[in-house]
């Protein structure tokens, strides 16, 4: 990624990944290995000091930093996240739309939008930068790795507050598609609302009394044998909402590993997706003011 405020990186795009930063916090360490060894764990001594090596440890100004260069406070390090082994996701993106400012990409299942845990070239944003060559791409929203659909990507820097200020303005009509057991004694479409709040697992949520913070529109498309196929319609935007929505009704999504219990993490196995699916992203252009609308290929 850029640096602070946009500044560009001293390390290029490599293979679609841009490097990552820290800043130095307040500290007396003898030098900068002894830091990084005691403050990031997951990265063994023998790695950064190859990483350093290599060149793949810089400051600032792109000057490389050695394993027995001098702790300072407040320096800079740029450096690459490299993971000893990703599990390849055997699904495609596809870009339905691109021009100077926006990129439109079609997700599949079980892909993050960005590197997260054990996820870095395996995420859309990495595949894109790297079919695209586009470095400054930034998502402007995301999707959970378990959901499928349509999101927008940031390519122009100079425009990407105006998109992004169309989210926080709540200006953008996301629709979904899940699906889920049938709901009876409802009438359709009907409006669903509630107060999210975090789960008692760090990667969940729940509903608890007060005020509500959430709100999805629901309608049936079809009956699918022992399902319904249902289009939501979100009015807010709150982690796992649609899951946490349905789930409450006691309809949860089908192959929802979360809702209503977390289930085992189920690792590398992608034979069962969430049957949830961002259908189709509408908004007004902030630039030219015409409606944009784009919808995923993709089926349940």
């Amino acid at each position: 990624m850029a640096g602070p405020k946009g500044e560009k990186a001293p390390l290029p795009m490599r293979d679609g990944v841009t490097p990552s930063y820290l800043w130095l916090p307040e500290g007396d360490w003898p030098d900068l290995i002894t830091f990084m060894v005691a403050n990031y764990p997951a990265v063994t001594e023998a790695q950064w000091r190859d990483r350093m090596a290599r060149g793949d440890v810089v400051d600032a100004k792109g000057t490389p930093l050695r394993p027995e260069s001098p702790y300072k406070r407040n320096l800079r390090i740029f450096y690459y996240r490299e993971l000893d082994h990703e599990t390849p996701i055997p699904f495609e993106e596809e870009v339905l739309y691109q021009d100077e400012h926006i990129v439109v990409a079609d997700k599949p299942h079980f892909l993050p939008t960005i590197p997260t845990g054990r996820f870095v070239k395996e995420t859309l944003l990495v595949r894109l930068r790297r079919r695209l060559g586009i470095e400054d791409l930034v998502p402007i929203h995301r999707l959970d790795r378990e959901t499928a659909g349509v999101v927008v990507f940031s390519c122009n820097a100079a425009s990407r507050g105006a998109y992004q200020s169309l989210f926080q303005k709540r200006l953008v009509q996301k629709e979904y598609e899940a699906l889920a057991g049938p709901l009876p004694g409802r009438e359709f479409p009907f409006s669903y609302s509630s107060r999210m709040v975090e789960g008692d697992k760090f990667f969940t949520m729940k509903e608890a009394p007060g005020e509500p913070n959430s709100e999805t529109m629901i309608d049936v498309i079809e009956r699918r044998g022992e399902h319904v196929l249902y289009r939501l319609w979100p009015h807010t935007g709150r982690q796992h909402q649609l899951r946490v929505h349905l789930s409450a009704l006691g309809i949860p999504i089908v192959n929802d590993a979360f809702y209503p219990v977390a289930l085992p993490c189920k690792q590398d196995d992608v034979s069962q997706p969430l049957k949830l699916l961002a259908r189709a992203i509408g908004f007004p252009d902030p630039l030219t003011g015409e409606w944009r609308y784009f919808e995923s290929r993709r089926q349940l």
